[in-house]
Order: C-alpha cells, then structure tokens, then sequence
C-alpha cells in the first residue's frame, strides 16, 4: 500500500466504500482531472469495541479488517485510474483516527481535502460528530464538503462575501474554481434588514451594497477571464446560500467571518450550509 505523499498539487479525498464518500472521489477525480493535480485517496479505520469493556479484536479480525480496508482503497483508486483521463491516482489506508488522518495527509502538503456528507463505518456521521468537527474546524487548507448535485453545466461558482479576511480567501478559491470550470463567479452578501422604526430601508441598503463593491474591489482586474456578478440579498445568510445552490455547481465560503457570515464553521450557518446545499461546499480556509 502506498503512504508516500505527494506534495502541493495534490488533493487528498476520505474514502470508506459509502455512497457519499464514492460521490466525494469522484467531484475528487474530476477536480484532479481540471487542475492537473495528482489524488490521494485515504481509508481511516478504527476497529471498534464497547468503551470499557475488556475485548480486543484477534489478529484474525485486525487482518480481515485490513483487508476489507485496502480492498476498497485500492478498488477506489483503480476506478480513477481506468478513467484514462491521466490522473494520477493512489491509495493509504491507515488503522488510526480518521479525522486526524486526512488533517495528517491534507496538511503535509495537500492543496485541498475533500470530504463527503456522509459515512459509513471509520468514518460515520461525518457531518454530525466530532469528525466533522475536527476537519471543519482546524484544517489549514480548503476543505471541499460534496453534497447535492455534482453536475450542473454552466451553473456559476457562488462566493458568500462579508468583507472580513477570510471572505477575502474564500474569493480567491472562488474565481480560481471558475476559471478551472469554464464559468463565471456570483458573489453575494447577505444581510437582515432592521425594522423601519429604527433605520430608513434605503439607508441600509445603500450602505451594505457600498460594503459590497469595498469587499469586491479589485477582484474583477485580478480574473480578467472570469464574469463577476455581485448580488445583494435580503435574508439570513444560510437561507440565502442554501437556496442559491440550486442552481450553482459550487458554493464557496470563507471559515470565519462577521456579520451574515459570522461563525460559520461553529454556528448554524454552516451546520445549515453543509446539511442542505444542493451543490458541493468549499470552505475556504487561509494557511496558518
């Protein structure tokens, strides 16, 4: 089994034989495929036992479990590889925690960690647990959460956009992924309306459409290639996002952010972003 790893053109990809996580290597595989990067697919496994009972698995039952393991690590990779399309696919399987082994791979020198909505043994609920928790919160590097529809032709790149530094980071993944995908970037900032007993309604939108083209500035002059839409909206900034996906073929998201945005990864609006998208979530995470 291979546990070289490969270094800053690589995507690595959590992969448990689930549905979810097949659908993860594949939106992996074509990402690949676009940026010319090279794929790393990664089965965690844990063999587990009830917390404070005295049995261990045999020998026996560790080898068959690993052999189930690299039988579909292997499988996953081989199915990349018979594409033809040249990507340069291999696969770990490592008997460690699963979270703290795709941060492993992701952060000795990975571009991006995809992850799929749902898993299945080693690596279950890994949306609802402390998986998800552990990946979302503390990667240094872009997470890609695939949900949804991983198909829309000509569906554009949706970028949530609140001014704060890592808004900033998330724009950059944004155009970057719209170059690669052939289509144009909608950048969108959300924001509650007060009531019109405490600011004029045409106040408030003037200045949140002024904090918009701040937050834009510039951007279109850096991807001369790529359309840039911006679109203010009036609503909870999850509400706004979930229903933008839609018709995106991604949304992306910065890991930390104020105002619409706010805690994002640790609050509700991520949970919201991340359960009901229609489209894959990017999260944009700035290296430390």
């Amino acid at each position: 089994m291979d546990t070289t790893i490969t270094g800053t053109t690589s995507i690595v990809v959590g992969h448990d034989g689930s549905q979810a996580s097949q659908q993860a290597v594949d939106w992996a595989a074509d990402e690949a495929e676009r940026t010319g990067a090279s794929l790393r697919i990664v089965h965690a496994y844990q063999l587990g036992w009830p917390a404070g009972a005295s049995y261990r698995p045999t020998a026996q039952e560790a080898d068959e479990a690993r052999g189930r393991a690299e039988e579909l690590a292997t499988g996953a990779a081989a199915a990349v590889r018979a594409r033809g399309t040249g990507v340069d696919a291999v696969a770990t399987v490592v008997h460690a925690a699963p979270a703290a082994t795709l941060l492993d791979f992701a952060h000795a020198g990975a571009r991006l960690l995809v992850v799929g909505n749902r898993g299945a043994g080693g690596m279950a609920s890994l949306l609802q647990g402390s998986v998800s928790q552990q990946v979302a919160t503390h990667a240094r590097v872009p997470v890609a959460v695939v949900r949804g529809r991983t198909a829309t032709p000509g569906g554009p790149v949706v970028v949530g956009v609140d001014g704060s530094p890592s808004a900033g980071a998330a724009l950059t993944l944004a155009f970057e992924a719209a170059a690669a995908h052939g289509t144009h970037v909608v950048a969108i900032r959300a924001y509650v309306p007060p009531s019109p007993s405490v600011l004029p309604p045409g106040a408030v939108e003037a200045e949140e459409r002024a904090h918009l083209r701040e937050s834009l500035a510039g951007w279109q002059d850096k991807y001369p290639s790529v359309r840039l839409e911006a679109l203010l909206a009036t609503g909870r900034a999850a509400k706004v996002l979930v229903g933008v996906s839609h018709t995106a073929q991604l949304v992306v998201v910065g890991s930390r952010g104020h105002g619409g945005f706010a805690g994002l990864l640790l609050g509700s609006i991520g949970q919201q972003l991340m359960h009901h998208a229609e489209c894959p979530v990017l999260i944009a995470h700035r290296p430390a």
